[in-house]
Protein backbone atom coordinates (compact mmCIF):
# COMPACT_ATOMS: atom_id res chain seq x y z
CA UNK A 1 0.00 0.00 0.00
CA UNK A 2 1.82 3.10 -1.22
CA UNK A 3 -0.40 5.75 0.31
CA UNK A 4 -1.09 5.49 4.04
CA UNK A 5 -4.32 6.27 5.81
CA UNK A 6 -2.30 8.40 8.22
CA UNK A 7 -1.89 10.88 5.37
CA UNK A 8 -5.65 11.22 5.02
CA UNK A 9 -7.79 13.62 7.03
CA UNK A 10 -9.82 11.94 9.76
CA UNK A 11 -13.25 13.30 8.97
CA UNK A 12 -16.88 12.29 9.13
CA UNK A 13 -19.58 13.88 7.02
CA UNK A 14 -22.98 13.65 8.68
CA UNK A 15 -24.07 11.03 11.18
CA UNK A 16 -23.51 7.91 9.09
CA UNK A 17 -20.32 5.91 9.33
CA UNK A 18 -18.07 5.50 6.30
CA UNK A 19 -16.56 2.25 5.03
CA UNK A 20 -14.01 0.83 2.62
CA UNK A 21 -13.86 -2.77 1.35
CA UNK A 22 -10.52 -4.25 0.27
CA UNK A 23 -10.69 -7.46 -1.70
CA UNK A 24 -8.09 -10.15 -2.24
CA UNK A 25 -8.72 -13.16 -4.47
CA UNK A 26 -11.00 -14.48 -7.18
CA UNK A 27 -14.27 -13.38 -8.76
CA UNK A 28 -16.23 -15.07 -5.99
CA UNK A 29 -14.54 -12.75 -3.50
CA UNK A 30 -15.29 -9.73 -5.68
CA UNK A 31 -18.93 -10.78 -5.83
CA UNK A 32 -19.00 -11.29 -2.06
CA UNK A 33 -17.55 -7.80 -1.61
CA UNK A 34 -20.43 -6.34 -3.59
CA UNK A 35 -22.73 -8.08 -1.12
CA UNK A 36 -20.75 -6.72 1.82
CA UNK A 37 -21.05 -3.19 0.41
CA UNK A 38 -24.78 -3.66 -0.09
CA UNK A 39 -25.23 -4.91 3.47
CA UNK A 40 -23.28 -2.01 4.93
CA UNK A 41 -25.13 0.64 2.95
CA UNK A 42 -28.42 -1.00 3.89
CA UNK A 43 -27.33 -0.57 7.52
CA UNK A 44 -26.63 3.14 7.11
CA UNK A 45 -22.95 3.15 6.16
CA UNK A 46 -21.74 5.12 3.17
CA UNK A 47 -18.61 4.73 1.05
CA UNK A 48 -15.57 6.68 2.18
CA UNK A 49 -14.66 9.45 -0.20
CA UNK A 50 -11.26 9.63 -1.87
CA UNK A 51 -8.73 10.92 0.63
CA UNK A 52 -11.00 10.24 3.60
CA UNK A 53 -10.06 7.87 6.41
CA UNK A 54 -12.97 5.41 6.72
CA UNK A 55 -14.69 4.56 9.99
CA UNK A 56 -14.66 0.91 8.92
CA UNK A 57 -12.22 -1.10 6.82
CA UNK A 58 -13.35 -4.58 5.75
CA UNK A 59 -10.85 -7.07 4.35
CA UNK A 60 -12.41 -9.79 2.20
CA UNK A 61 -9.63 -12.34 1.96
CA UNK A 62 -8.32 -15.21 -0.13
CA UNK A 63 -6.49 -18.28 1.16
CA UNK A 64 -5.46 -19.93 -2.10
CA UNK A 65 -1.82 -18.86 -1.96
CA UNK A 66 0.63 -18.28 0.86
CA UNK A 67 1.28 -14.63 0.06
CA UNK A 68 -2.39 -13.90 0.82
CA UNK A 69 -1.57 -14.37 4.52
CA UNK A 70 1.41 -12.04 4.33
CA UNK A 71 -0.52 -9.34 2.50
CA UNK A 72 -3.41 -9.40 4.94
CA UNK A 73 -1.30 -9.24 8.09
CA UNK A 74 0.93 -6.61 6.52
CA UNK A 75 -2.11 -4.44 5.82
CA UNK A 76 -3.46 -5.02 9.31
CA UNK A 77 -0.11 -3.97 10.76
CA UNK A 78 -0.24 -0.72 8.82
CA UNK A 79 -3.73 0.00 10.19
CA UNK A 80 -2.84 -0.58 13.86
CA UNK A 81 -1.55 2.92 14.61
CA UNK A 82 -4.20 4.53 12.42
CA UNK A 83 -6.96 2.81 14.37
CA UNK A 84 -5.35 3.75 17.70
CA UNK A 85 -5.36 7.41 16.66
CA UNK A 86 -8.95 7.39 15.39
CA UNK A 87 -11.63 6.90 18.01
CA UNK A 88 -14.40 4.55 16.95
CA UNK A 89 -12.66 3.13 13.89
CA UNK A 90 -13.32 -0.56 13.26
CA UNK A 91 -11.58 -3.29 11.25
CA UNK A 92 -13.29 -6.47 10.05
CA UNK A 93 -11.70 -9.51 8.38
CA UNK A 94 -13.81 -11.95 6.38
CA UNK A 95 -13.51 -14.40 3.51
CA UNK A 96 -11.52 -17.59 3.02
CA UNK A 97 -8.50 -16.65 5.13
CA UNK A 98 -10.76 -15.73 8.04
CA UNK A 99 -12.56 -19.05 7.66
CA UNK A 100 -9.19 -20.85 7.70
CA UNK A 101 -7.34 -18.92 10.42
CA UNK A 102 -10.29 -18.09 12.72
CA UNK A 103 -8.76 -17.30 16.16
CA UNK A 104 -5.33 -16.83 14.58
CA UNK A 105 -6.48 -13.52 13.09
CA UNK A 106 -7.15 -12.08 16.54
CA UNK A 107 -3.99 -13.63 17.98
CA UNK A 108 -1.84 -11.98 15.31
CA UNK A 109 -3.84 -8.74 15.12
CA UNK A 110 -5.80 -8.20 18.37
CA UNK A 111 -6.82 -4.73 17.20
CA UNK A 112 -9.23 -6.33 14.70
CA UNK A 113 -12.86 -5.88 15.80
CA UNK A 114 -14.73 -8.53 13.79
CA UNK A 115 -13.75 -11.83 12.16
CA UNK A 116 -16.43 -13.53 10.05
CA UNK A 117 -16.31 -16.45 7.62
CA UNK A 118 -17.48 -17.35 4.14
CA UNK A 119 -20.77 -18.78 5.38
CA UNK A 120 -22.13 -15.82 7.37
CA UNK A 121 -21.52 -12.64 5.37
CA UNK A 122 -25.01 -11.48 6.29
CA UNK A 123 -24.04 -11.28 9.98
CA UNK A 124 -21.43 -8.54 9.46
CA UNK A 125 -23.55 -5.46 10.41
CA UNK A 126 -24.76 -7.21 13.58
CA UNK A 127 -21.24 -8.30 14.54
CA UNK A 128 -19.94 -4.75 14.06
CA UNK A 129 -22.66 -3.29 16.27
CA UNK A 130 -22.12 -5.97 18.91
CA UNK A 131 -18.37 -5.28 18.92
CA UNK A 132 -19.01 -1.55 19.41
CA UNK A 133 -21.50 -2.16 22.18
CA UNK A 134 -19.38 -4.71 24.06
CA UNK A 135 -16.05 -2.97 23.34
CA UNK A 136 -14.46 -6.28 22.41
CA UNK A 137 -13.68 -8.33 19.33
CA UNK A 138 -16.38 -10.54 17.81
CA UNK A 139 -15.50 -13.84 16.11
CA UNK A 140 -18.19 -15.80 14.30
CA UNK A 141 -17.29 -18.60 11.91
CA UNK A 142 -20.03 -20.96 10.73
CA UNK A 143 -19.27 -24.37 9.26
CA UNK A 144 -22.19 -24.36 6.84
CA UNK A 145 -23.88 -21.74 4.68
CA UNK A 146 -26.19 -19.40 6.61
CA UNK A 147 -27.75 -17.56 3.66
CA UNK A 148 -27.02 -17.94 -0.04
CA UNK A 149 -24.94 -14.84 -0.85
CA UNK A 150 -27.07 -13.77 -3.79
CA UNK A 151 -30.10 -13.34 -1.53
CA UNK A 152 -28.26 -10.52 0.27
CA UNK A 153 -28.42 -6.88 -0.86
CA UNK A 154 -25.72 -5.80 -3.24
CA UNK A 155 -23.98 -2.67 -4.42
CA UNK A 156 -22.56 -3.22 -7.89
CA UNK A 157 -19.37 -1.37 -8.65
CA UNK A 158 -19.95 -1.63 -12.42
CA UNK A 159 -23.23 -0.41 -13.87
CA UNK A 160 -22.95 -2.27 -17.16
CA UNK A 161 -21.86 -5.67 -15.78
CA UNK A 162 -22.95 -7.92 -12.95
CA UNK A 163 -21.98 -11.15 -11.20
CA UNK A 164 -24.50 -13.88 -10.47
CA UNK A 165 -23.63 -16.87 -8.29
CA UNK A 166 -25.21 -20.07 -9.54
CA UNK A 167 -23.55 -22.23 -6.87
CA UNK A 168 -21.18 -22.03 -3.94
CA UNK A 169 -18.72 -24.61 -2.67
CA UNK A 170 -17.01 -27.47 -4.47
CA UNK A 171 -17.23 -31.28 -4.41
CA UNK A 172 -13.77 -31.87 -5.88
CA UNK A 173 -10.79 -32.97 -3.77
CA UNK A 174 -7.79 -31.41 -5.55
CA UNK A 175 -4.78 -32.00 -3.32
CA UNK A 176 -3.49 -28.42 -3.65
CA UNK A 177 -6.77 -26.63 -2.99
CA UNK A 178 -8.15 -25.45 0.32
CA UNK A 179 -11.36 -23.96 -1.11
CA UNK A 180 -13.70 -26.96 -0.47
CA UNK A 181 -12.84 -26.95 3.24
CA UNK A 182 -13.49 -23.18 3.44
CA UNK A 183 -16.57 -22.81 1.25
CA UNK A 184 -18.05 -26.27 1.81
CA UNK A 185 -19.74 -28.75 -0.49
CA UNK A 186 -21.43 -27.48 -3.63
CA UNK A 187 -24.85 -25.96 -3.14
CA UNK A 188 -26.85 -25.02 -6.24
CA UNK A 189 -29.45 -22.32 -6.64
CA UNK A 190 -32.66 -23.11 -8.46
CA UNK A 191 -32.69 -21.92 -12.10
CA UNK A 192 -35.69 -19.65 -11.52
CA UNK A 193 -33.86 -17.75 -8.76
CA UNK A 194 -30.80 -17.28 -10.97
CA UNK A 195 -32.78 -16.08 -13.97
CA UNK A 196 -34.77 -13.71 -11.78
CA UNK A 197 -31.54 -12.15 -10.52
CA UNK A 198 -30.19 -11.87 -14.06
CA UNK A 199 -33.42 -10.17 -15.14
CA UNK A 200 -33.17 -7.76 -12.20
CA UNK A 201 -29.64 -6.83 -13.23
CA UNK A 202 -30.78 -6.23 -16.81
CA UNK A 203 -33.70 -4.13 -15.57
CA UNK A 204 -31.14 -2.10 -13.60
CA UNK A 205 -29.13 -1.38 -16.76
CA UNK A 206 -26.64 -4.25 -16.99
CA UNK A 207 -25.90 -5.57 -20.46
CA UNK A 208 -23.33 -8.17 -19.36
CA UNK A 209 -23.60 -10.91 -16.73
CA UNK A 210 -20.99 -13.41 -15.54
CA UNK A 211 -22.28 -16.64 -13.99
CA UNK A 212 -20.11 -17.69 -11.06
CA UNK A 213 -19.35 -21.01 -9.41
CA UNK A 214 -16.33 -22.97 -8.21
CA UNK A 215 -17.28 -25.55 -10.85
CA UNK A 216 -20.10 -24.16 -12.98
CA UNK A 217 -20.49 -27.21 -15.20
CA UNK A 218 -21.47 -29.46 -12.30
CA UNK A 219 -24.34 -27.07 -11.64
CA UNK A 220 -27.55 -29.07 -11.23
CA UNK A 221 -26.02 -32.10 -9.53
CA UNK A 222 -27.76 -31.17 -6.29
CA UNK A 223 -31.18 -31.37 -7.93
CA UNK A 224 -30.16 -34.21 -10.27
CA UNK A 225 -30.13 -32.46 -13.63
CA UNK A 226 -26.76 -32.94 -15.28
CA UNK A 227 -27.81 -30.82 -18.24
CA UNK A 228 -28.82 -27.88 -16.08
CA UNK A 229 -25.90 -25.62 -16.91
CA UNK A 230 -26.37 -25.86 -20.68
CA UNK A 231 -30.09 -25.18 -20.16
CA UNK A 232 -29.23 -22.17 -18.01
CA UNK A 233 -27.01 -20.70 -20.73
CA UNK A 234 -29.76 -21.12 -23.30
CA UNK A 235 -32.30 -19.54 -20.93
CA UNK A 236 -30.02 -16.51 -20.54
CA UNK A 237 -30.20 -16.19 -24.31
CA UNK A 238 -33.92 -15.51 -24.03
CA UNK A 239 -33.51 -12.47 -21.76
CA UNK A 240 -34.15 -9.32 -23.77
CA UNK A 241 -31.51 -6.65 -23.26
CA UNK A 242 -28.84 -9.08 -22.03
CA UNK A 243 -26.11 -8.73 -24.64
CA UNK A 244 -23.18 -10.63 -23.15
CA UNK A 245 -23.11 -13.76 -20.99
CA UNK A 246 -19.90 -15.17 -19.54
CA UNK A 247 -19.15 -17.83 -16.94
CA UNK A 248 -16.29 -19.00 -14.74
CA UNK A 249 -14.94 -21.47 -13.93
CA UNK A 250 -15.62 -24.89 -15.43
CA UNK A 251 -13.70 -28.09 -14.65
CA UNK A 252 -12.30 -30.08 -17.61
CA UNK A 253 -13.43 -33.39 -16.10
CA UNK A 254 -17.08 -32.26 -16.07
CA UNK A 255 -17.14 -30.29 -19.30
CA UNK A 256 -19.70 -31.78 -21.69
CA UNK A 257 -20.63 -31.30 -25.32
CA UNK A 258 -24.06 -29.89 -24.48
CA UNK A 259 -22.34 -26.88 -22.91
CA UNK A 260 -20.25 -26.35 -26.04
CA UNK A 261 -23.42 -26.56 -28.15
CA UNK A 262 -25.20 -24.08 -25.88
CA UNK A 263 -22.28 -21.66 -26.15
CA UNK A 264 -22.13 -21.91 -29.92
CA UNK A 265 -25.90 -21.68 -30.45
CA UNK A 266 -26.77 -18.92 -27.95
CA UNK A 267 -25.90 -15.56 -29.53
CA UNK A 268 -25.30 -13.64 -26.32
CA UNK A 269 -22.96 -16.26 -24.81
CA UNK A 270 -19.53 -14.87 -25.59
CA UNK A 271 -16.79 -16.79 -27.46
CA UNK A 272 -14.62 -17.02 -24.37
CA UNK A 273 -13.73 -19.93 -22.13
CA UNK A 274 -11.67 -20.07 -18.97
CA UNK A 275 -10.50 -23.69 -18.65
CA UNK A 276 -8.04 -24.41 -15.79
CA UNK A 277 -5.25 -26.74 -16.94
CA UNK A 278 -3.10 -26.69 -13.75
CA UNK A 279 -0.53 -29.06 -15.31
CA UNK A 280 0.15 -30.69 -18.65
CA UNK A 281 1.69 -33.77 -17.07
CA UNK A 282 -0.68 -36.69 -16.63
CA UNK A 283 1.39 -37.93 -13.71
CA UNK A 284 1.12 -34.59 -11.91
CA UNK A 285 -2.59 -34.28 -12.75
CA UNK A 286 -3.10 -37.64 -11.05
CA UNK A 287 -1.13 -36.46 -8.02
CA UNK A 288 -3.28 -33.31 -7.96
CA UNK A 289 -6.43 -35.49 -8.11
CA UNK A 290 -7.50 -33.69 -11.24
CA UNK A 291 -9.72 -36.32 -12.85
CA UNK A 292 -8.77 -35.64 -16.48
CA UNK A 293 -5.63 -36.03 -18.53
CA UNK A 294 -3.93 -33.74 -21.04
CA UNK A 295 -5.46 -35.50 -24.05
CA UNK A 296 -8.94 -34.92 -22.63
CA UNK A 297 -8.13 -31.26 -22.02
CA UNK A 298 -6.89 -30.71 -25.57
CA UNK A 299 -9.86 -32.52 -27.06
CA UNK A 300 -12.23 -30.10 -25.29
CA UNK A 301 -10.38 -27.14 -26.80
CA UNK A 302 -10.56 -28.76 -30.24
CA UNK A 303 -14.34 -29.15 -29.93
CA UNK A 304 -14.77 -25.58 -28.67
CA UNK A 305 -12.76 -24.14 -31.56
CA UNK A 306 -14.53 -26.33 -34.10
CA UNK A 307 -17.85 -24.78 -33.04
CA UNK A 308 -16.45 -21.31 -32.25
CA UNK A 309 -13.30 -20.72 -34.32
CA UNK A 310 -12.64 -17.28 -32.81
CA UNK A 311 -13.06 -18.34 -29.18
CA UNK A 312 -10.42 -17.11 -26.75
CA UNK A 313 -9.36 -19.67 -24.15
CA UNK A 314 -7.66 -18.71 -20.89
CA UNK A 315 -6.35 -20.93 -18.12
CA UNK A 316 -4.71 -21.42 -14.71
CA UNK A 317 -1.38 -23.24 -14.36
CA UNK A 318 0.59 -24.27 -11.27
CA UNK A 319 4.37 -24.55 -11.60
CA UNK A 320 6.49 -26.56 -9.18
CA UNK A 321 3.89 -28.91 -7.75
CA UNK A 322 5.53 -31.45 -5.39
CA UNK A 323 7.31 -34.16 -7.36
CA UNK A 324 7.25 -32.25 -10.65
CA UNK A 325 10.24 -33.34 -12.75
CA UNK A 326 11.77 -31.56 -15.71
CA UNK A 327 9.93 -34.06 -17.93
CA UNK A 328 6.64 -33.19 -16.23
CA UNK A 329 7.28 -29.50 -16.74
CA UNK A 330 8.11 -30.04 -20.41
CA UNK A 331 4.73 -31.74 -20.78
CA UNK A 332 3.10 -28.58 -19.42
CA UNK A 333 5.07 -26.51 -21.92
CA UNK A 334 3.92 -28.83 -24.72
CA UNK A 335 0.25 -28.57 -23.79
CA UNK A 336 0.50 -24.77 -23.44
CA UNK A 337 2.06 -24.55 -26.90
CA UNK A 338 -0.73 -26.67 -28.38
CA UNK A 339 -3.51 -24.90 -26.47
CA UNK A 340 -2.68 -21.39 -27.71
CA UNK A 341 -4.13 -19.67 -24.67
CA UNK A 342 -5.17 -16.04 -25.03
CA UNK A 343 -3.79 -15.55 -21.53
CA UNK A 344 -2.82 -17.66 -18.54
CA UNK A 345 -2.77 -17.08 -14.81
CA UNK A 346 0.41 -18.84 -13.74
CA UNK A 347 1.25 -19.55 -10.12
CA UNK A 348 4.23 -20.94 -8.29
CA UNK A 349 3.04 -23.74 -6.03
CA UNK A 350 2.86 -22.82 -2.37
CA UNK A 351 1.82 -25.38 0.28
CA UNK A 352 -1.40 -24.56 2.07
CA UNK A 353 -1.82 -26.03 5.55
CA UNK A 354 -4.71 -28.45 5.60
CA UNK A 355 -4.24 -29.69 2.03
CA UNK A 356 -2.80 -33.14 1.18
CA UNK A 357 -0.14 -31.68 -1.11
CA UNK A 358 1.33 -29.67 1.77
CA UNK A 359 2.32 -32.99 3.36
CA UNK A 360 3.96 -34.44 0.25
CA UNK A 361 7.65 -35.13 0.84
CA UNK A 362 9.03 -34.12 -2.55
CA UNK A 363 8.60 -30.33 -2.29
CA UNK A 364 10.71 -28.52 -4.90
CA UNK A 365 13.44 -25.97 -4.16
CA UNK A 366 12.43 -22.38 -4.75
CA UNK A 367 15.12 -21.76 -7.35
CA UNK A 368 13.90 -24.63 -9.56
CA UNK A 369 10.30 -23.46 -9.33
CA UNK A 370 11.32 -19.89 -10.16
CA UNK A 371 13.35 -20.94 -13.21
CA UNK A 372 10.48 -23.01 -14.60
CA UNK A 373 8.01 -20.26 -13.85
CA UNK A 374 10.05 -17.78 -15.87
CA UNK A 375 10.30 -20.19 -18.80
CA UNK A 376 6.55 -20.71 -18.80
CA UNK A 377 5.91 -16.97 -18.65
CA UNK A 378 8.20 -16.40 -21.62
CA UNK A 379 6.39 -19.06 -23.63
CA UNK A 380 2.93 -17.76 -22.79
CA UNK A 381 3.96 -14.15 -23.48
CA UNK A 382 5.07 -15.20 -26.96
CA UNK A 383 1.82 -17.06 -27.58
CA UNK A 384 -0.27 -14.12 -26.34
CA UNK A 385 1.53 -11.77 -28.71
CA UNK A 386 1.15 -14.17 -31.65
CA UNK A 387 -2.56 -14.73 -30.98
CA UNK A 388 -3.18 -11.00 -30.62
CA UNK A 389 -1.40 -10.35 -33.92
CA UNK A 390 -4.02 -12.50 -35.66
CA UNK A 391 -6.64 -9.88 -34.79
CA UNK A 392 -4.92 -7.03 -36.64
CA UNK A 393 -7.32 -5.49 -39.14
CA UNK A 394 -10.41 -7.10 -37.65
CA UNK A 395 -13.37 -5.03 -36.51
CA UNK A 396 -14.29 -5.51 -32.86
CA UNK A 397 -17.38 -4.33 -31.00
CA UNK A 398 -16.20 -3.16 -27.59
CA UNK A 399 -18.15 -2.74 -24.39
CA UNK A 400 -16.74 0.55 -23.10
CA UNK A 401 -15.53 0.47 -19.50
CA UNK A 402 -15.04 3.32 -17.04
CA UNK A 403 -11.40 2.41 -16.42
CA UNK A 404 -9.34 3.98 -19.18
CA UNK A 405 -6.04 2.42 -18.14
CA UNK A 406 -2.86 3.73 -16.58
CA UNK A 407 -1.69 5.56 -19.72
CA UNK A 408 -4.87 7.54 -20.36
CA UNK A 409 -3.21 10.86 -19.52
CA UNK A 410 -0.48 10.26 -22.10
CA UNK A 411 -2.50 8.59 -24.87
CA UNK A 412 -6.06 9.80 -24.39
CA UNK A 413 -7.28 6.33 -25.29
CA UNK A 414 -10.38 4.86 -23.69
CA UNK A 415 -10.80 1.16 -22.93
CA UNK A 416 -13.25 -1.58 -23.75
CA UNK A 417 -13.65 -5.33 -23.85
CA UNK A 418 -14.07 -7.30 -27.06
CA UNK A 419 -16.59 -10.16 -27.21
CA UNK A 420 -13.80 -12.62 -26.39
CA UNK A 421 -12.93 -10.39 -23.39
CA UNK A 422 -9.64 -9.11 -24.77
CA UNK A 423 -8.74 -5.66 -23.51
CA UNK A 424 -8.67 -2.98 -26.22
CA UNK A 425 -7.48 0.61 -25.78
CA UNK A 426 -9.04 2.83 -28.45
CA UNK A 427 -8.82 6.44 -29.52
CA UNK A 428 -11.63 8.69 -30.69
CA UNK A 429 -11.34 10.21 -34.17
CA UNK A 430 -11.61 13.99 -34.33
CA UNK A 431 -15.21 15.03 -33.95
CA UNK A 432 -16.42 11.57 -32.92
CA UNK A 433 -19.20 11.28 -30.38
CA UNK A 434 -17.97 10.36 -26.90
CA UNK A 435 -19.11 6.97 -25.58
CA UNK A 436 -20.21 6.41 -22.01
CA UNK A 437 -19.25 3.37 -19.92
CA UNK A 438 -21.70 0.69 -20.99
CA UNK A 439 -22.00 1.93 -24.58
CA UNK A 440 -20.63 -0.10 -27.49
CA UNK A 441 -18.14 1.07 -30.10
CA UNK A 442 -16.97 -0.78 -33.21
CA UNK A 443 -13.35 -0.15 -34.18
CA UNK A 444 -10.60 -1.85 -36.22
CA UNK A 445 -7.60 -3.33 -34.40
CA UNK A 446 -4.52 -1.41 -35.55
CA UNK A 447 -1.83 -2.66 -33.14
CA UNK A 448 -1.31 -5.68 -30.92
CA UNK A 449 0.75 -6.22 -27.80
CA UNK A 450 1.00 -9.28 -25.58
CA UNK A 451 -1.49 -8.04 -22.98
CA UNK A 452 -3.81 -5.77 -24.93
CA UNK A 453 -4.88 -4.50 -28.35
CA UNK A 454 -4.86 -0.96 -29.75
CA UNK A 455 -7.47 0.61 -32.03
CA UNK A 456 -6.80 4.00 -33.61
CA UNK A 457 -9.66 4.30 -36.12
CA UNK A 458 -10.17 6.80 -38.89
CA UNK A 459 -13.46 8.73 -38.69
CA UNK A 460 -15.21 6.40 -41.14
CA UNK A 461 -14.01 3.32 -39.18
CA UNK A 462 -15.60 4.32 -35.88
CA UNK A 463 -19.20 3.71 -34.90
CA UNK A 464 -20.97 4.20 -31.58
CA UNK A 465 -24.01 2.32 -30.29
CA UNK A 466 -25.50 3.95 -27.23
CA UNK A 467 -26.98 1.47 -24.78
CA UNK A 468 -29.27 1.11 -21.78
CA UNK A 469 -26.14 0.55 -19.69
CA UNK A 470 -24.78 3.92 -20.80
CA UNK A 471 -28.11 5.49 -19.83
CA UNK A 472 -27.84 3.80 -16.42
CA UNK A 473 -24.31 5.17 -16.01
CA UNK A 474 -25.63 8.66 -16.75
CA UNK A 475 -28.32 8.23 -14.10
CA UNK A 476 -25.80 7.07 -11.51
CA UNK A 477 -23.58 10.07 -12.28
CA UNK A 478 -26.54 12.39 -11.88
CA UNK A 479 -27.60 10.75 -8.61
CA UNK A 480 -24.10 11.16 -7.19
CA UNK A 481 -23.71 14.72 -8.56
CA UNK A 482 -21.06 13.47 -10.96
CA UNK A 483 -20.20 14.91 -14.35
CA UNK A 484 -22.46 13.91 -17.22
CA UNK A 485 -21.90 11.87 -20.32
CA UNK A 486 -18.32 12.95 -20.99
CA UNK A 487 -16.69 11.72 -17.79
CA UNK A 488 -15.41 8.35 -18.91
CA UNK A 489 -12.61 8.20 -16.35
CA UNK A 490 -14.83 8.78 -13.31
CA UNK A 491 -15.08 6.38 -10.38
CA UNK A 492 -13.05 3.36 -11.42
CA UNK A 493 -15.12 0.18 -11.10
CA UNK A 494 -14.02 -3.35 -10.47
CA UNK A 495 -12.73 -4.77 -13.72
CA UNK A 496 -14.24 -8.04 -14.87
CA UNK A 497 -11.41 -10.55 -14.93
CA UNK A 498 -10.72 -14.23 -15.24
CA UNK A 499 -9.18 -16.99 -13.20
CA UNK A 500 -7.80 -16.00 -9.82
CA UNK A 501 -5.58 -12.97 -10.36
CA UNK A 502 -3.89 -11.15 -7.53
CA UNK A 503 -5.83 -8.29 -6.00
CA UNK A 504 -4.31 -4.89 -5.31
CA UNK A 505 -4.67 -4.26 -1.58
CA UNK A 506 -5.45 -0.57 -1.79
CA UNK A 507 -8.79 0.83 -2.85
CA UNK A 508 -12.28 -0.56 -2.90
CA UNK A 509 -12.93 -3.85 -4.65
CA UNK A 510 -10.24 -3.64 -7.27
CA UNK A 511 -8.95 -6.43 -9.48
Amino acid sequence: MTDTLLDRPAQRTGPSRTYEVRTFGCQMNVHDSERISGLLEGSGYRPAEDGQTPDLVVFNTCAVRENADNRLYGNLGQLKSIKAAREGMQIAVGGCLAQKDQNTVLEKAPWVDVVFGTHNIGSLPTLLERSRHNAEAELEILESLETFPSTLPTKRETVHSGWVSISVGCNNTCTFCIVPSLRGKEKDRRPGEILAEVQALVDDGAVEVTLLGQNVNTYGVEFRDRGAFAKLLRACGEIEGLERVRFTSPHPASFTDDVIDAMAETPNVMPQLHMPLQSGSDRILKSMRRSYRSSRFLSILDKVRERMPRAAVTTDIIVGFPGETEEDFEETMRVVEESRFASAFTFQYSPRPGTPAAEFEDQLPKEIVQERFERLLALQDRICAEENQKLLGTDQELLVTADSGSKFEQTGRLSGRAPDHRLVHFSLPDGAEQPRPGDFVTVPITRAGKTHLIADPEPHQYSLRRSRAGDAWDRRQADSCGVGTTQVTGDTPAAVSLGMPSMRPAGSIQV
